[in-house]
């Protein structure tokens, strides 16, 4: 084997190329989750078995909080982990906005989240209030009903500065500051409304630090945060890129840095913990050589700790992680499993594109190097094992290919559409033993035990349950899979 080249960069992809009908399949598949999730009045609604509902959601307050969208199989909105799918939308929108629009799928996505963000602006009233939930979890689950019959009570949780929650206030602010980049050229006024937000809400997160699981204890059932350092840096370097001021990059690479970043200490990517996320965006700044950074040691940092993610994803790396399942799948907890490994494939195919279009040639691990190619080869053999390429032969994105879960843990997709049920007379479609009347199109379910089962029952939430973060992130995966093109070097 001729070894004389290996240290040429591959050549930088032109604009998007010949399409690979798989992913666009799927893409266009996983992009309609978002629409079965929708609450509110639907605009142009392609889903038969959905009409409007929560359209009194926010009453109480005096604001609009009809729209967003449902956390999951339930009709909670959480807004954290919402907040955490328009971060990641708008970020693969930026990514692969060119990759979606050869697939028809950029207006759908863009679509998408301004649905979650009109709803993060009515939710934010004042600077320092921030309403953070619609509904109460307890009588939520003691629910199985259609979500346009809902009758129960949806009281509201706010953060203020009598109680404060740093996470959802800054990841509030990151997807306001990233779809305010989304919005920029298309519609202005609505981006300058969001990047106002997103400034507002930074500045609450950082002035009054204090969880929000913490807090308020009841949310911390459902998602509970770790900690709320990396939800600063992740909205810092979002801001960054929005405005271009300096101050939220020094902010993002000085003390702070130092104290939340975790650099050099791989951490998985998910609605909790963003700093694998930060890392691999601020790497785009060295990488692309952005204005005026250079010689950054925080930067540096960034960067480093990006590839020590990287070294970990890949499976011939010596520092593999070695928590995959026999079929090559990144496994790393029983609820909800395929959001680590989608999540990381999109880091991976994220940094393969960055290498590529800056021409860098490799990465080191240890004593191996490896290319953009590998990097891509990873995110493929992730997006594969979910779309059947796994010992089950089966699909765990609902709608896709031959095979996919039959017993989707929603309540939506378990009722049929004529029926007309309560609060607690629906249970009987939850335990009933058909498959789903309606199909749950585009929603990724939980996913497989380690040992590679899955167990298709509606009762079963831990496996079978898909949520509408997941779709973001593996619409911004199959985005980055559909075609190739060189990355954006720059956001504005």
């Amino acid at each position: 084997m001729d070894h004389a080249n290996d240290n040429k960069p591959s050549p930088v992809p032109g604009p998007p190329g010949a399409i690979d009908k798989k992913y666009a399949d799927a893409l266009k598949i996983a992009m309609q989750f978002f629409d079965i999730q929708k609450s509110g009045k639907l605009v142009n609604n392609k889903i038969s078995w959905r009409g409007d509902s929560g359209l009194k959601d926010g009453n109480e307050a005096n604001l609009d909080l009809s729209k967003g969208m449902y956390d999951a199989g339930d009709h909670m909105k959480f807004g954290f982990p919402m907040a955490f799918t328009a971060t990641v939308l708008s970020w693969a929108i930026l990514e692969y906005g060119d990759q979606m629009a050869a697939v028809n799928q950029l207006e759908p996505a863009q679509q998408s989240l301004k649905w979650i963000t009109d709803f993060l602006i009515n939710a934010h009233p004042k600077d320092n209030v921030l309403y953070i939930q619609v509904g109460d979890p307890d009588l939520d689950h003691k629910c199985w009903e259609r979500p346009e019959n809902m009758k129960e009570k949806r009281p509201l949780t706010q953060v203020n500065i009598t109680v404060p929650g740093t996470e959802v206030a800054a990841e509030t602010a990151a997807a306001m500051a990233s779809a305010s980049l989304v919005f920029k050229t298309s519609n202005s006024a609505y981006s300058s409304t969001l990047l106002k937000h997103a400034k507002q809400l930074f500045n609450f997160a950082d002035k009054y630090p204090a969880s929000y699981s913490e807090n308020i204890p009841e949310v911390a059932t459902y998602y509970n945060s770790t900690g709320y350092g990396d939800e600063l840096l992740w909205a810092a370097s979002w801001l960054y890129h929005a405005t271009g001021d300096r101050s939220y990059l020094d902010y993002a690479t000085g003390e702070n840095g130092k104290q939340f970043a975790s650099w050099g200490s791989p951490t998985w990517f998910s609605w909790d913990n963003k700093n694998a996320g930060t890392q691999v965006l601020l790497s785009r700044l060295s990488l692309f050589g952005a204005k005026g950074v250079s010689g950054n040691s925080g930067l540096r940092n960034y960067r480093s700790s990006a590839e020590g993610v990287m070294c970990g994803l890949l499976p011939k790396s010596p520092s593999a992680t070695s928590s995959r399942t026999d079929g090559g799948l990144v496994w790393i907890s029983e609820w909800n499993a395929l959001q680590h490994p989608v999540a990381s494939a999109f880091l991976a195919a994220l940094y393969s594109d960055y290498m590529l279009t800056s021409q860098t040639a490799k990465i080191t691990c240890g004593d191996h190097s490896f290319k953009p190619s590998d990097l891509r080869k990873f995110a493929k053999s992730q997006a594969d094992y979910v779309l059947g390429k796994n010992p089950l032969k089966m699909s765990f994105l609902v709608g896709y290919g031959d095979k996919y879960p039959q017993y989707v843990h929603h309540r939506g997709a378990s009722i049929p559409a004529d029926a007309t049920t309560g609060c607690t007379n629906g249970f009987k479609w939850l335990d009933s033993t058909q498959p789903n009347p309606n199909v749950a199109v585009g929603g990724l379910v939980g996913g497989p035990f380690l040992n590679e089962t899955y167990i298709d029952s509606r009762n079963n939430s831990m496996q079978a349950e898909p949520t509408t973060y997941n779709s973001a992130l593996i619409v911004g995966l199959l985005s980055s899979l559909v075609t190739t093109s060189s990355a954006v070097k720059s956001f504005t």
